[in-house]
């Protein structure tokens, strides 16, 4: 029995609406150490830019996340800022 490569993965491009959500949150690498939680986080605000999810009050909470050096309200006010710009394309 062999084992197959990984499948490849396909990155979206540098200005798309998940790009900038995903670095966004990688922005915040001290406070949210573990990398999965960063990407969960980073989706389910993808959801909330398309209309679809919650919003970052209430995701900072429903996530599960581990966060570190800042309070949840603190994390939760400086994503809202961060991504009151976006808007789904």
């Amino acid at each position: 029995m062999s084992t197959l490569p990984p499948p490849s993965v396909r990155k979206h491009p540098e200005n798309s609406i998940e790009s900038k959500i995903y670095s966004i949150v990688e922005g915040f690498e001290t406070n949210i150490p573990i990398q999965n939680d960063r990407y969960r986080l980073s989706y389910c605000l993808y959801k909330f830019i398309q209309g679809e999810g919650d919003n970052p009050e209430i995701l900072v909470n429903s996530t599960k996340i581990k966060i570190e050096g800042i309070s949840k309200q603190e994390l939760a006010k400086s994503l809202n800022e961060k991504i009151s710009g976006l808007s789904k394309n």
